[in-house]
């Protein structure tokens, strides 16, 4: 058995964490078509609480957030007795698990929307790429842009969902400010070309990113059981670059985030499922140097690369996606040196139970305490 640093017992704050391994937050698109997770996530997630922290997946904060098909939210009863279901098997399993509060923005589709009406985003610019719909997947359009007088509404549709997370017996909340959906829309200059007090300068394109995680803190009681997730290095989804001033845009928002004593950032360092390559001048152990609470290093670990990280004090914290897809037992996986599980495409999205709570463990199936 490994007795390596990153398999240890780690403090975050005031959460006593099993070892610095995080689940990443993956999107599955199980959930029912009113965003109410399904009965066998509850296994999926109590499966997985070997993990020192489980990031839910991505989960809508509004109806108006949708942006795929078949995700869960956050904004009715029925998802938040659904969702405490799910948090008391983690529980049970001795795991921790945070909720992740998303709203795609423009990268959505008239036909996930309400009453059919467009994606909003910072401004009326159309992604490229697709979105998964229903009836499969179809072309993005051009977003609306949000009204200045709107803002503040989606403020607050991220505080309703944070006092929901809370209610429904989350550990604490992750707040999507990555992958360019809505709150990096705002933040980059590519994807927010407003001339009211949202845009222009970088302090300006940060006030909605800052009156989010100000609304969410509060909430919670504080930033103790809150963090963000950012991706300075993302070209998703396709364009590049997506900031004329990356480094200096990504270190004002960091430096920013401290006066909100933000438990951690979550950092996708390259792009998600591509690469670990980051643009020139972006710098990932300036942003880490520069927050002062905990850093989570993400994108195509492994055990070795996270060793290494931790070792040069790059992290204090590594999240595992898609490995924990086929592998729910991960961490004694990492621990034995056995080697690990590839979950086939399809299975990744929508579906059932079937490749998603039901792969085994090295030993066979992987009990769930209730």
């Amino acid at each position: 058995m490994s007795n390596s640093p990153v398999l240890q017992p780690y403090t975050l704050g005031d959460l006593h964490l099993k070892n610095r391994v995080v689940m990443a937050p993956l999107t599955r698109s199980r959930s029912s078509t009113q965003g109410v997770p399904p009965d066998f996530a509850q296994d999926y997630y109590g499966q997985r609480a070997n993990a020192g922290l489980i990031i839910s997946e991505a989960t809508n904060i509004s109806p108006q957030a949708v942006g795929y098909a078949y995700t869960p939210g956050i904004w009715t009863d029925a998802q938040v007795e659904s969702w405490q279901k799910i948090t008391a098997t983690v529980r049970a399993n001795d795991g921790r698990i945070f909720l992740q509060l998303w709203h795609t923005g423009r990268i959505s589709h008239p036909d996930v929307q309400p009453n059919g009406r467009l994606p909003v985003s910072a401004s009326a610019i159309k992604p490229t790429g697709t979105a998964f719909t229903e009836g499969g997947m179809k072309e993005h359009v051009t977003p609306r842009a949000l009204e200045t007088d709107e803002i503040p509404g989606i403020v607050e549709d991220y505080r309703r969902a944070a006092e929901n997370a809370k209610r429904a017996g989350f550990d604490g909340v992750e707040i999507h400010s990555a992958n360019n959906y809505l709150l990096e829309q705002f933040v980059r200059d590519s994807t927010n070309k407003r001339t009211d007090q949202y845009g222009g300068s970088i302090e300006n394109r940060l006030r909605f990113p800052l009156a989010v995680v100000k609304a969410v803190t509060e909430a919670w009681g504080g930033g103790h059981r809150v963090g963000i997730r950012l991706s300075p290095a993302t070209t998703q989804p396709g364009e590049t670059p997506l900031d004329s001033t990356t480094h200096e845009t990504f270190g004002t928002y960091v430096d920013a985030l401290n006066a909100y004593g933000l438990l951690y950032i979550h950092t996708i360092e390259g792009v998600t499922q591509q690469t670990r390559d980051v643009p020139d001048g972006v710098d990932f152990l300036d942003l880490r140097r520069r927050f002062k609470g905990a850093y989570i290093g993400n994108n195509q670990n492994t055990l070795e690369l996270a060793e290494k990280e931790l070792a040069e004090g790059r992290a204090d914290l590594f999240s595992f996606g898609r490995p924990y897809i086929a592998n729910p037992d991960l961490v004694p996986r990492l621990a034995s040196g056995a080697p690990l599980a590839e979950a086939p495409k399809p299975y990744w999205y929508g579906g059932g139970a079937n490749g998603y709570s039901d792969w085994p463990g090295m030993n066979g199936p992987v009990t769930v305490k209730r």
